[in-house]
């Protein structure tokens, strides 16, 4: 089939990569001339794991990109928004305004269309967003009536960033919605191409919510395993690497099979305590729903407690830090990972940065290593931050280590450690680290007694 994908974010560039892999005719399209000559010259404009080979594949082959919405349309049968939804913190909801402005700017693309054409919204929004946002705005600037002239659907992804082409490729479900049975056939068709895999047809209400409580429930997830960390330090003498090791064994998370084999499913790293999530993703949508509650009367008390946790649990690490070292001022700290997550160079609500803005604000001195980044983001250029190029050198002269993102590299700092004559603490925010091979070790939820 022939696809325009509108937006070359992570979701848009990794869905129109994906889809060009697997046979279809894409065309990404983005404003940024930039973003467009870069795609073109099979260069991908952000970091995903695997997600340049696949580029340099396909492009000119079966994938292109421009900044011409109007031939994308003209030129294709499906077209999936791929816009960015943040979310406004004075207003306490998503801005739709990037949506607002493709909808209006598709449909004026297909009111010189003669052929039926599908939108699909594949951006996160709030329940209602497809139908009484972008339907109502494509039909007034195409002149053009829904259901009969052009369909539109919603297709949430469920993609993890660093993971993102591996969950494209190889889809756990894939949710369909539509506003009507032609609409969800056009995507069945679409995704005709992903064999043995289940496949949701349901209304565009229903399919945005299936995405807002499908990241909720894995948020809250993450602070109740940062409750029950907190609580064990509070305790002592309990490690919360145990207590939530041993949960993971019960049968009803962990199945056993007949054969008594165990499976362990991937859910079970969202039951480990660390020092909060980050991304586009949770924060952003679980702050959605809150508002999406409240607007309809109906206050979301458990996952307001879900961000409170989130928000405090970085400071967990400054807080242990102190432990040690009372006075920050010109303490030598080197903080491990900038980005959120490992694979990715995400670092929008990562926990390094309200760290990082406690240590500045302390006067400690800072060195920085994330094995991704050879430059800081130009936010915090102007932040009293050293960069490192290597782990070597990051743990070099310093008093402190904060251990902050899950990058496999830092699996060699015990032995890099080894060989120093006065290793530093260690505070692994993460908990990837063996507490036996480091000498001065502290951890979240490690209640030593």
């Amino acid at each position: 089939m022939k696809i325009s994908v509108i937006g070359t974010g992570y979701v848009g560039l990794v869905s129109g990569i994906c889809l060009a892999e697997k046979g279809h005719q894409v065309i990404c399209v983005d404003q940024l001339s930039t973003k467009i000559d870069q795609i073109n010259q099979g260069i991908s404009p952000i970091y995903e794991r695997g997600l340049n080979e696949l580029l340099t594949k396909n492009i000119h082959r079966n994938l292109s990109a421009t900044t011409d919405l109007n031939a994308a349309i003209q030129h294709s049968d499906i077209s999936l928004i791929a816009v960015g939804t943040p979310f406004n913190e004075e207003t306490q909801a998503i801005d739709l305004q990037y949506i607002e402005a493709v909808s209006q700017a598709i449909g004026g693309c297909l009111r010189h269309k003669s052929s039926y054409h599908l939108v699909v919204v594949k951006s996160t929004v709030v329940p209602g967003t497809t139908d009484e946002v972008v339907l109502p705005a494509l039909e007034q600037s195409s002149g053009k009536q829904a259901g009969q002239d052009f369909g539109v659907g919603m297709n949430p992804e469920f993609l993890r960033e660093g993971n993102a082409v591996e969950d494209f490729m190889s889809p756990d479900r894939i949710v369909f919605g539509g506003m009507d049975k032609k609409s969800t056939d056009l995507l069945f068709e679409l995704y005709s191409v992903f064999k043995g895999v289940d496949k949701i047809a349901t209304n565009n209400k229903t399919a945005e919510m299936i995405k807002y409580a499908s990241n909720s429930l894995l948020a809250t997830l993450i602070s109740f395993s940062n409750e029950i960390a907190n609580l064990c330090v509070a305790i002592g003498g309990i490690d919360v690497t145990e207590v939530t090791g041993a949960m993971h064994l019960d049968k009803r998370i962990s199945p056993i099979l007949a054969t008594g084999e165990r499976i362990t499913p991937h859910v079970t790293t969202y039951l480990e305590a660390g020092c909060g999530f980050g991304g586009s993703c949770f924060p952003k949508d679980v702050k959605a729903l809150i508002a999406y509650g409240e607007k309809a009367a109906t206050p979301m008390p458990l996952l307001d407690a879900v961000m409170t946790i989130n928000a405090q649990q970085p400071y967990q690490l400054i807080k242990l830090l102190k432990k040690h070292f009372p006075e920050l001022a010109n303490l030598k700290v080197a903080l491990l990972g900038l980005a959120f997550k490992p694979d990715t160079d995400d670092v929008r609500e990562s926990p390094t940065l309200p760290i990082a803005q406690t240590l500045i604000e302390s006067q400690a001195q800072i060195k920085l290593f994330d094995p991704i980044f050879k430059h800081l983001p130009d936010f915090l250029s102007q932040m009293n931050i050293t960069l490192c190029q290597s782990l070597e050198d990051v743990i070099t002269d310093v008093d402190a280590i904060l251990l902050i993102t899950r990058w496999p590299i830092f699996e060699q700092l015990p032995e890099l450690l080894a060989k120093l004559p006065n290793p530093p603490l260690v505070i692994d925010g993460r908990r990837m680290l063996n507490k036996n091979t480091i000498s001065r070790y502290e951890g979240i939820g490690l209640g030593k007694s």
